[in-house]
């Protein structure tokens, strides 16, 4: 009898403690859910020593266009404008090298040394001619402006050959000819390539140096059928390269293709980058966003003025001489370091652009004081 009236007797106190609010199951999850939800003061008020210590500035929201982004993949080129091949202007045997790929060149500089039997005719004529032209002509002009045009015309033809006015007036006043025609740099850059080397023979017209100048390079990029409608010359665009993470290039397309390719349906666009330190080397695969405008208008601030706290967007709008006011905010694309603005803000109204996250911290001050 004791046995039953004990087992009655805890059944009535476990029905009572389950029937109690803060013992049914999952209440203790909801109260825990509640208390960490963040409620923060809607505004402050800051004294003006604070926002001078504070930096805070303030910005104006903006209408403005609202700039599509089309993407598109690309890759470095040499740039045509600064590049030149070197071919051998006469035939001859090449006696010695100054330049090799990889080494960087001056204009004017010796790239190597032909010995070329043309070469030494030339000089021989030419010196022929000038003693002619030195000597008594006696009274016929006639016979004197024949001179003087075939003095002329062979320093024109030793000029072809890429010796200066320096090196012929060198050749007339030591009545020697040079032994060795030097072949010099048509400009400054890097040595890309030669297939020579000392010893060979090279005949007119052949290849003996590629030199580019590496610091102006071209971003060659591809753009898709689809976008060709969007994309037009003197649109701005941001490169990136998988060999610099984090570096930004920037750039206008300065001449679309005619012609669509037709295994990749794209065509060509194309971009002149400075390339001062070297980093963008030839054939570097490139990812470009290339800024369009969709001919709307949207409200836009600064990218600094869009706080997060929690999963909401919020902004600092100023309410008074000293006072900011806290409000939510839906935000779209960014481009050119501000952020399109949904809803929320009114056009004109006056935000926080820079100190934004003091203003934060003396909410949260606030919101803890007053806890």
């Amino acid at each position: 009898m004791k046995k039953k009236t004990f087992a009655n007797l805890a059944a009535a106190i476990l029905l009572l403690t389950l029937g109690l609010p803060g013992c049914r199951p999952g209440s203790e999850e909801k109260v825990e859910e509640k208390a960490g939800d963040p409620a923060l003061p809607s505004s402050v008020t800051l004294t003006p020593e604070a926002i001078r210590t504070a930096g805070i500035l303030t910005a104006e929201a903006e209408s403005r266009p609202v700039v599509r982004t089309v993407r598109a993949p690309g890759e470095i080129s040499l740039d045509p404008k600064h590049r030149a091949h070197v071919t051998a202007r006469t035939s001859g045997r090449i006696e010695s090298l100054a330049a090799y790929p990889g080494d960087r060149v001056k204009e004017g500089q010796a790239l190597l040394s032909l010995y070329s039997p043309d070469f030494l005719m030339l000089q021989a004529e030419f010196l022929q001619a000038t003693a002619r032209l030195q000597a008594p002509l006696g009274d016929d002009p006639a016979e004197r402006r024949s001179a003087e045009a075939l003095v002329a015309s062979i320093r024109d033809r030793l000029r072809t050959l890429g010796l200066s006015d320096d090196d012929i007036a060198g050749i007339e006043k030591a009545v020697i000819p040079l032994t060795l025609l030097p072949v010099r740099a048509p400009l400054s850059g890097t040595v890309i390539e030669s297939p020579v080397t000392a010893g060979d023979r090279v005949e007119l017209g052949e290849d003996i140096f590629r030199i580019a100048d590496l610091s102006m390079v071209r971003a060659v990029l591809r753009i898709y059928e689809k976008d060709l409608v969007l994309v037009k010359v003197g649109a701005e665009v941001v490169l990136r390269a998988a060999s610099a993470p984090g570096r930004e290039y920037k750039g206008r397309i300065f001449r679309l293709g005619d012609v669509v390719d037709a295994g990749t349906r794209t065509v060509e666009a194309l971009i002149d980058l400075p390339n001062p330190v070297g980093e963008l080397r030839q054939g570097l695969y490139l990812e470009a966003d290339i800024a369009v405008p969709s001919g709307a208008n949207a409200v836009f601030v600064p990218e600094a003025a869009v706080l997060e706290i929690g999963d909401r967007k919020v902004v600092f709008v100023r309410t008074g001489e000293n006072a900011f006011t806290l409000r939510d905010v839906t935000t779209g694309s960014a481009s050119g370091g501000r952020v399109e603005v949904v809803a929320g803000l009114k056009e004109k109204e006056v935000v926080a652009a820079a100190g934004s996250f003091f203003i934060k911290s003396e909410l949260l001050k606030n919101s803890i004081a007053g806890e």
